[in-house]
């Protein structure tokens, strides 16, 4: 099995508490530590007194250790070792493993622009630089260590800390210990170009230890359901992550038969496990032959193992796939049809099951399922019309609005909680580097402070 230490200011640390981690035929892939309490205080202590490297040799760290990362052997695993194992344990397509580790090796190689574009214009990276002489904005930190209560449900959303890194902090990661083995071979992969032991940290622990993390460093960003929002939606020091509940919008006058491949995409694409998947499509009119369309095609997406590469739908095993539907079911109760097909099940016969694409009719555009967002390709499609506004709209992380009502757009631009809005042929997962997500990180680990020389 392969050992997951904890990789803290010491090195590497294998301590006495250890948890299987196990693949969807529940064989025994790897051993995981877990930190203790005193560990975790001691290591975000050390990791305070660290100085940052600069920001140049920042640069250029992560730019050898994305390479690294995609290419290289890291703690014992070969790159293709490392994806047919998270694949196994996950039940992610290998091909979506595959391209994960593409797009977290360029976010690293384009991390300078990602943290440039976040600044704002007027302001200036340090104190020396010359404008800084009669006066001048400079983009400093608001503190010194980072925490992230890390996401185990698709490797690429380790980006989401990148840049706190970048910008000078000491990051301390507590992985999901559905999915450590991504942040184990990022951070170790990070330490060995230039962070250092003392630069990132790699901190696994159990639920009892995870508010530790949080606790003693300066700001964090932890992923999770409404329950984590809610808990934390009061403290300043820490950004919640919640679900997307991303959405496609179509008006009257726009055609949707043209881009029914985008409606898939957005539904599905990536497996169907992200917050930027669409999970509420409103259409202005008749919702029936939109929602019957995506079912017709979502139904043809095949059933097979994650490491076949023709996989495209997630996989667990079998037995909370039926628990998922059989929830699915009580959810969908007061639905107007659940189409094509009758159950998320699609069990491939060695104990493990892919998660079939789910669509759903509504009637009412404030159906409360519209606010449901789960692991694999399930949408709710639902009437909309101008009486009922923005209001469906709000909560969004990703709006596709399928639309040229230039008042609806700039109503839905101004909405606070729609993050991010695509007008036209867009599927929702489209994402470009350097462009924000859910609001730059840096907007909330920095902050301007004028300096005059």
């Amino acid at each position: 099995m392969v050992p997951l230490d904890v990789l803290g200011p010491g090195g590497p640390y294998r301590s006495r508490r250890q948890e299987t981690i196990r693949g969807l035929a529940q064989d025994p892939v790897a051993t995981l530590s877990l930190a203790p309490s005193l560990y975790v205080t001691r290591a975000l202590k050390a990791m305070r007194r660290a100085p940052a490297l600069p920001f140049d040799a920042r640069i250029a760290a992560f730019a050898q250790a994305g390479r690294a990362f995609a290419t290289q052997s890291i703690g014992g695993l070969t790159p293709e070792e490392y994806q047919r194992t998270v694949s196994v344990v996950t039940g992610l397509p290998i091909g979506l493993v595959r391209q994960a580790v593409g797009d977290l090796a360029q976010a690293a190689e384009r991390i300078r622009q990602s943290v440039e574009n976040a600044r704002p214009a007027a302001a200036v990276g340090s104190w020396r630089d010359p404008r800084a002489r009669d006066g001048a904005a400079v983009w400093t930190r608001r503190g010194e260590v980072f925490a992230v209560h890390a996401a185990g449900n698709h490797p690429a959303v380790h980006q989401g800390w990148f840049d706190a890194l970048a910008l000078g902090y000491r990051v301390a990661v507590r992985p999901s210990r559905r999915e450590p083995f991504t942040p184990h071979r990022l951070v170790t992969a990070l330490r060995e170009a230039g962070f250092g032991d003392e630069g990132i940290a790699f901190l696994p622990t159990d639920h009892n230890v995870a508010d530790d993390i949080l606790r003693h460093a300066d700001l964090g960003m932890v992923y999770g359901g409404a329950d984590v929002v809610g808990k934390y939606a009061g403290d300043p020091r820490i950004l919640p992550q919640g679900p997307g509940r991303s959405k496609i919008l179509i008006t009257a006058e726009t055609a949707w038969e043209p881009i029914v491949d985008t409606l898939v995409e957005s539904i599905s694409g990536g497996g169907g496990v992200g917050c930027v998947n669409a999970t509420g499509v409103l259409v202005e009119g008749d919702p029936a032959p939109v929602a019957a369309a995506l079912a017709e095609r979502l139904a043809a997406l095949p059933s097979l193992p994650p490491t076949d590469e023709r996989a495209v739908l997630p996989v667990m095993p079998v037995d909370p796939a039926r628990r998922w539907d059989a929830y699915l079911r009580e959810r969908a109760a007061g639905a107007k049809a659940w189409l094509g097909g009758d159950s998320i099940v699609g069990d491939l016969g060695d104990g493990s099951a892919a998660l079939r694409p789910a669509v759903h009719q509504l009637d009412s555009p404030f159906a409360e399922q519209l606010g449901m967002e789960l692991g694999f390709p399930c949408a709710w499609v639902a009437p909309w019309d101008r009486e009922a506004g923005i209001r469906p709209l709000r909560d969004t992380l990703v709006l596709t609005a399928v639309t040229t009502d230039e008042d609806l757009i700039d109503a839905l631009v101004a909405e606070p909680s729609i993050a991010n809005v695509y007008v036209g042929d867009h599927p929702t997962p489209w994402r470009e580097h350097g462009l924000p997500h859910d609001g730059y990180l840096a907007e909330f680990l920095m902050r301007t402070k004028t300096i005059r020389r």
